[in-house]
């Protein structure tokens, strides 16, 4: 999707399929509107909508390099830009348009601009389009489709929307906010116009309040097809929603609720929330798009393939990050072979240069959930409760076996002060803990934003960051199109 205006060529088509009613089936063929949508049609419209989430090859294109959607570009504007990785261990000018997120050199007309904007946009069209027939109650009678598994698939899309909005809001800031399928030109033209950030966060949370009423409660929503929404990914982006707006009492109470579910812990061994087999089996992870091999269409795991290319390495200053003998490193990224073990899913190289791997991309986890509730509690004056949780994620870290089948040595990742009152000491622990349990997790750079402390890391490392750089410049394709009723952000 290039813009607003091909969302609308997308949606005056229904997708449709043949195939049984098993929710997880995939589409062989699309028909124009007119055709009334089948029963397998609206569960597919459903499961569509997770794919954006992907880092699949080709999702919504066919190697558009130029326009920045070959595959999801989390990597490029989270962890290039926030100075951890570096686009390929040998640097050339392969894909230029990536080094200009390491050195703030972008402009409007980036492709990766373009294509996390399309991503997210593309994802909420087809949830839009999900929705909209799943509020059908004369389709969804029609259909034969029995209520809890009508509320099961409106929750999902409920989420997804919402979880698409919201990484659109933290890139761009204000944007267009579509909720309803674009049937006309006239459609397109009344919705391609800039929305308050403020106002679409209001949106979000009232589609997460929507899917937590409508998903069933369990760890996992589905039995067979673990992948989907849970209740605790509800309440995890909910939680996530408050702490990027700074409301820290309803972080607290968020995070106590998931915890009172006893559904999550933290996993012994910190490589267990991305190996390929412990997938799904896992105490931690929450949320993740679901990798799989030899699926028709292919789902498999396009970062790895970029591996096979020399992409995605660490620079020096994430590896100098870690404090001495932490095993985190070793499994995150392994140096000397060059081997990018958390986005491979294995302890070997065999998923590097695998356009089909299996390795799932993990969106929201435990630990991570964790530090939100610690960040909290610093904010609001539990500081002994705050560093408990801290110290919680060193000591299962210190307690991994490391990537090379040895324990870290006696004294590795010491606790930090629990009798510590410094607020500020403690949020520079907190800081420099969620650099090491969650890098290359696409987490960094949205931080650094916002602490505010994005203009002061990163002119540090040299970086030309700028202030106008908190947010993303929206596509210029975007601005030009709707006329200027879509507005440029201060700056670009």
């Amino acid at each position: 999707m290039k813009s607003i205006y091909r969302i609308l060529a997308l949606l005056v088509i229904t997708t449709t399929v043949s195939c049984n009613k098993d929710l997880h089936e995939t589409p062989i063929g699309i028909i124009t509107e007119g055709v009334a949508p089948t029963h397998s049609s609206v569960i597919y419209s459903v499961t569509s909508s997770y794919q954006l989430l992907s880092s699949t090859l080709n999702i919504i294109g066919s190697w558009g390099w130029d326009d920045g959607t070959v595959l999801r570009n989390d990597f490029v504007l989270q962890d290039i830009a926030s100075g951890d990785m570096q686009k390929k261990w040998n640097p050339d000018g392969d894909q230029a348009w990536m080094d200009q997120f390491s050195d703030f050199s972008f402009t409007a007309s980036n492709a990766g601009i373009n294509g996390q904007w399309s991503y997210d946009f593309d994802g909420i069209a087809r949830a839009n389009t999900a929705i909209s027939y799943l509020t059908d109650a004369a389709l969804t009678t029609k259909l034969a489709f029995d209520e809890p598994t009508r509320k099961y698939l409106l929750g999902q899309v409920y989420f997804l929307r919402a979880f698409y909005y919201f990484d659109l809001v933290n890139l761009y800031g204000d944007v267009p906010l579509l909720l309803t399928p674009l049937k006309s030109f006239a459609d397109a033209y009344n919705v391609a116009k800039s929305e308050t950030k403020a106002n679409v966060y209001i949106q979000i949370s009232k589609d997460l309040d929507e899917a937590k009423s409508l998903i069933p409660d369990g760890k996992y929503s589905s039995a067979t097809e673990k992948w989907r929404v849970s209740k605790g990914a509800v309440l995890a982006l909910q939680a996530k929603v408050a702490l990027y707006n700074q409301k820290w009492a309803e972080v607290i109470s968020t995070v106590t609720a998931i915890e009172a579910l006893n559904y999550y812990s933290l996993n012994a061994n910190y490589f267990d929330n991305f190996s390929v087999a412990k997938e799904f089996a896992d105490n931690e992870v929450i949320f993740a798009y679901d990798h799989e091999t030899l699926t028709t269409p292919r789902s498999g795991n396009g970062l790895c393939a970029l591996a096979g290319w020399g992409f995605i390495a660490p620079t020096t200053n994430f590896i100098s990050a870690f404090e001495a003998n932490d095993p985190r490193l070793g499994y995150t990224v392994d140096v000397a072979s060059q081997n990018v073990y958390k986005i491979f899913g294995t302890l070997n190289s065999d998923n590097k240069g695998n356009d089909d791997a299996p390795s799932n991309k993990i969106y929201i986890r435990w630990a991570d959930v964790m530090l939100w509730k610690a960040e909290a509690l610093n904010e609001t004056g539990s500081y002994s409760a705050a560093v408990a949780l801290i110290n919680s994620v060193r000591q299962r870290a210190r307690l991994s076996i490391t990537a090379t089948g040895t324990y870290p040595p006696a004294g590795t990742l010491p606790d930090r002060n629990v009798a510590s009152t410094d607020k500020a000491q403690i949020k520079d622990w907190l800081v420099k803990e969620r650099r090491v349990e969650l890098g290359f997790e696409s987490q960094r750079f949205n931080d650094l934003k916002r602490w505010t402390l994005a203009k002061t890391f990163l002119t540090g490392l040299g970086k030309n960051f700028q202030d106008k750089n908190y947010l993303y410049p929206v596509p210029q394709g975007e601005i030009d199109k709707s006329g200027g009723s879509i507005k440029q952000n201060n700056g670009y």
